[in-house]
């Protein structure tokens, strides 16, 4: 298991990872590794080390070993530290005949430049007893990012809001304990900031790609096909689903407009506030879902607010703070969603103008769940 936070301004201390294994404990004997403390038969505490901004690190290796009559189940976790908590995390644990895909973790990017190339180096390997006579590949790039190479026809893709998911079928048979490298090209664009890749594999068939394509139109591809090539055994350990994040030199340039009201006493006005990204970066907290920006706006005096939108809330008698949602395009990208100000209950007989907001500048957007994986 790791744990990973996404904020690059925050440090987060030392914290603990809560394990409960009673889902699998039925077929399983558990193995603790020495940083998790047993409360119980079923479930452990286990010290997590310190996290710089936007880093991730190894939580706990937990040892499973079956027993006769083995089936499936889930081992569930939670984290805390400084205060603060992750969202529950789960792995679904499952003993049976057939493959088993799994895949390795590609590097974590930073200091990219836009419009930069760059490989992933991913081996795919098969841990089960059976062969897997195809495999479906899922890709997904956000919206910084794009393939380095045609999109290939063994693949089809569909674009969203946030990025772009790719769907590929690999004709390549892969046995019981073969490893293949899985080459895959991307390059940053000019609106890459913070962004992330996810990818996974599963053998294939037509319920799969029906699950995964989730009732989404998606356009072939033309390019070269994507094949798979004999790798040797790789030293990371395989997983079905994997993420990295992609950090860009590069800057959004937040701009605010405001409204200018006027009433007579005891009018109730509305005042908007529009968040515009002039770009050239997109901001996005893709994992955490927090907002893409702040503003902070101060309420005229001689005015009270009547009401105010759901994504705003009081600071004091005088200032509220509204959030933007969690994405905040480009001007290339669909149009911003407005941020509205509270609407303003005059109480005097000439009103002044909304003082300027002021934005708060986003922290690093998350860019995989803050969950422990």
């Amino acid at each position: 298991m790791q744990i990973s936070h996404d904020n690059t301004a925050t440090t987060v201390p030392v914290g603990t990872l809560t394990v409960d294994v009673s889902g699998v404990a039925s077929f399983a004997e558990v193995t603790w590794p020495a940083n998790c403390r047993p409360e119980n038969e079923t479930t452990a505490v286990c010290t997590t080390p310190e996290l710089p901004g936007g880093a991730n690190a190894p939580a706990a290796r937990i040892g499973l070993t079956t027993k006769p009559g083995a089936t499936d189940g889930y081992v569930r976790y939670t984290a805390q530290a400084g205060g603060m908590n992750a969202y529950p995390g789960e792995t679904y644990v499952a003993v049976n005949d057939g493959p088993a895909l799994g895949l390795t973790q590609a590097e974590y990017r930073t200091g990219m430049a836009p419009d930069q190339p760059f490989d992933s180096f991913v081996v795919l390997g098969n841990q089960g007893n059976r062969t897997a006579d195809r495999t479906l590949l899922t890709v997904f790039t956000s919206r910084g990012i794009r393939l380095g190479m045609s999109v290939p026809s063994n693949c089809e893709s569909t674009n969203a809001v946030t990025g772009r998911t790719f769907l590929c079928v690999l004709d390549e048979r892969t046995t019981p304990g073969s490893y293949h490298s899985l080459p895959l090209k991307f390059r940053t664009k000019d609106m890459a900031l913070f962004d992330r890749v996810d990818y996974s594999a599963q053998p294939y068939s037509e319920q799969a790609l029906a699950e995964a394509r989730a009732g989404r139109a998606f356009t072939p591809g033309a390019g070269p096909e994507l094949n798979l090539t004999p790798a040797t055994a790789p030293s990371d350990e395989l997983q079905p689903y994997r993420s990295f994040t992609v950090k860009t030199v590069n800057q959004a340039d937040y701009r605010l407009t405001a409204s200018t009201v006027s009433g007579a006493a005891g009018d109730t006005v509305p005042a908007t506030v529009t968040v515009h990204n002039a770009g050239p970066a997109w901001v996005a907290s893709l994992g955490a879902g927090e907002p893409a920006a702040t503003v902070d706006i101060d309420i005229p005096a001689g005015t009270s607010v009547a009401s105010a939108p759901d994504a705003c809330w009081s600071q004091s008698e005088t200032r509220y703070r509204c959030s933007t949602p969690s994405t905040s395009p480009n001007p290339a990208s669909p149009p911003p969603t407005p941020s509205p100000a509270p609407s303003t209950s005059t109480r005097s007989s000439r009103t002044p103008p909304p003082a300027p907001p002021s934005t708060t500048t986003p922290t690093n957007p998350p860019s995989a769940p803050s969950t422990p994986t």
